[in-house]
């Protein structure tokens, strides 16, 4: 027995091995397109089902397409709606492993790692080197399941788990309780199927018994997803909520409808162990994903129900760029400056976060200034990026002018979040250390803070606008900034010198001061791109 044991373990890790390599080297033959792909994701349902389906058949995992998802939700790059789609896809995508492996292609095992290991070994080319790694991937696949296959040939002599296969007809909830805890240990629903070929292959177990099991695989796949979504917000756990109900209604459907179901997959499927497995894995999914694509509107507000609350989701992508865009130069300018804006926005919002939490000691304030200034230096990247691209294109000289202007001030709003971030570390050490300020010395700090906020919204302003006016208010007031930097400086050393201020409250508080200064000082640099570029 212990032969049997170690033998259909040993034949499951090399199916394991075998279906991860060959995954990797399709994803590196896809390169990054994947990941853009999936952010990009369109508003329409059949469109997201289309794309779920594609990646997890290019990366072998549903467990990975819904991790990615769920990543994306947490991010606030992808909506609830939109993530059911790809969720739904992936169930789906994840069956072309089974329809693989249902041919009977373990007589060509060795002849496939040879070709594909040569390809690996020998090429040059990056492209072929993959190409191989995907060969030989998918040789070692089929050697596992042979050998899982050869291990549980004895088990035919077997009456205890003969006894134990025929309670899979007899009681279907058994079953799909097997196919839930075997999925959740293995990782993989593909792993599991391949079992059950392997099973079927041999004579040992029927269609009828292995049906059951499968469905319970859909729904034990699920577990990588909520595991992912521990820590994340409110939109990722519903999105990882979202993957397990889509599998257990649908378990509880075809369940109802077991009989017809077995009817319908034996009209499509010629008469073989393998192929009855792998078309029922298929037509389990697809169908599922027909009845719910039409109410995936209705399923998400369901899963919000039984998850309920709100959740402020910034999208951390920008929503403004497109590369289509690039050889109309006017309007690529056009989007990045509204793209500038918006995280010209996010960057006042730590700013105002930080300064409150400040005040009020409050730290989940100070958490919303980090994750807005995570998003300020996310923006920066991808913009700075653009305007690289854009800059290979003809221009007027009126545009080269404004494109030369949108990368400083990309830069100066990018330094303003830093600023946030800065303030909201000294306000945490505040918190923490329960440092002691007065009353007199925290009205210092609201009346320069709004003298800097009134400064930075006019030269937002300036920018949206092309408001010159507004411009030239930022620059008046740039002086009245520094000289109230400096009177609270010479107003915080008398305190110091009479020893009624705290000397570490005093170092935080003229790192403060002097933070807004320099917010100051980047209000006036754009108020200057203002009057010289537009």
């Amino acid at each position: 027995m212990l032969t049997i044991i170690f033998g259909v373990l040993g034949g499951l890790a090399l199916f394991l091995f075998g279906m991860k390599i060959m995954g990797e080297g399709l994803q590196r033959v896809a390169g990054d397109k994947i990941r853009r792909v999936l952010e990009r994701v369109t508003r329409f349902p059949v469109v997201a089902v289309a794309l779920g389906a594609v990646t997890t058949a290019t990366i072998q995992s549903s467990s990975a397409t819904t991790v990615l998802v769920v990543g994306f939700v947490n991010a606030g790059l992808m909506t609830l709606k939109q993530a059911i789609g790809i969720i739904m896809g992936a169930n789906i995508g994840t069956t072309i492993t089974a329809q693989v492996i249902a041919f009977k292609l373990t007589d060509y095992m060795f002849p496939i790692i040879a070709v594909g290991f040569g390809i690996y070994f020998f090429s040059k080319r990056r492209l072929y080197h993959y190409i191989g790694q995907f060969i030989m991937g998918l040789g070692i696949l089929f050697l596992g399941l042979a050998v899982m296959s050869e291990m549980v040939a004895p088990l035919k002599n077997s009456p205890g788990f003969l006894e134990l296969i025929a309670n899979f007809s007899r009681y279907p909830l058994l079953g799909v309780l097997v196919g839930i805890l075997t999925t959740c240990i293995v990782q993989s629903s593909s792993a599991t199927i391949a079992m059950l070929i392997a099973l079927a292959s041999e004579g040992i177990m029927p269609f009828s018994a292995a049906i059951p099991v499968l469905f319970g695989d859909n729904i034990g796949t699920c577990i990588t997803a909520v595991l992912s979504s521990i820590g994340t917000n409110l939109n990722a756990k519903r999105a990882a909520l979202s993957h397990v109900m889509f599998n257990v209604m649908g378990t509880i459907i075809f369940l109802t409808f077991l009989p017809w179901f077995k009817e319908f997959v034996y009209l499509i499927s010629p008469d073989q162990p393998a192929r009855l497995i792998a078309n029922a894995h298929t037509s389990f999914n697809t169908l599922n994903t027909l009845l719910f694509l039409p109410f995936v509107g209705a399923f998400a507000r369901f899963i919000e129900f039984i998850l309920p609350g709100t959740v402020r989701i910034e999208e951390k992508g920008p929503i403004y760029l497109d590369e289509r865009m690039m050889d109309s130069p006017a309007v690529a300018l056009s989007l990045a400056t509204k793209e500038i804006i918006r995280m010209a926005k996010i960057a006042g919002r730590s700013l105002e976060a930080a300064m409150n939490g400040f005040y009020e000691k409050n730290e989940k304030l100070l958490e919303s200034a980090f994750k807005d200034e995570e998003v300020v230096d996310e923006l920066e990247r991808a913009i700075t990026f653009y305007l690289a691209k854009l800059s290979q294109k003809g221009m007027t000289a009126a545009l080269s002018g404004r494109h030369t202007g949108l990368l400083h001030v990309v830069n100066d709003f990018e330094r303003v979040g830093d600023h946030a971030e800065n303030i909201a570390e000294l306000a945490r050490a505040r918190i923490e250390e329960n440092l002691p300020y007065s009353d007199f010395a925290l009205k210092e700090l609201k009346d320069m803070y709004q003298l800097v906020c009134s400064s930075y919204n006019n030269a937002l302003e300036a920018l949206q606008n092309e408001d010159k006016k507004k411009a030239r208010l930022v620059i008046e007031s740039e002086p009245l900034i520094d000289r109230m930097e400096e009177i609270l400086r010479k107003n915080h050393l008398h305190r110091l010198n009479k020893g009624i201020c705290y000397p570490i409250s005093g170092v935080i508080f003229l790192d403060i001061i002097n933070n807004l200064e320099r917010v100051g000082d980047h209000a006036n640099n754009i108020a200057q791109v203002v009057l010289e570029y537009f």
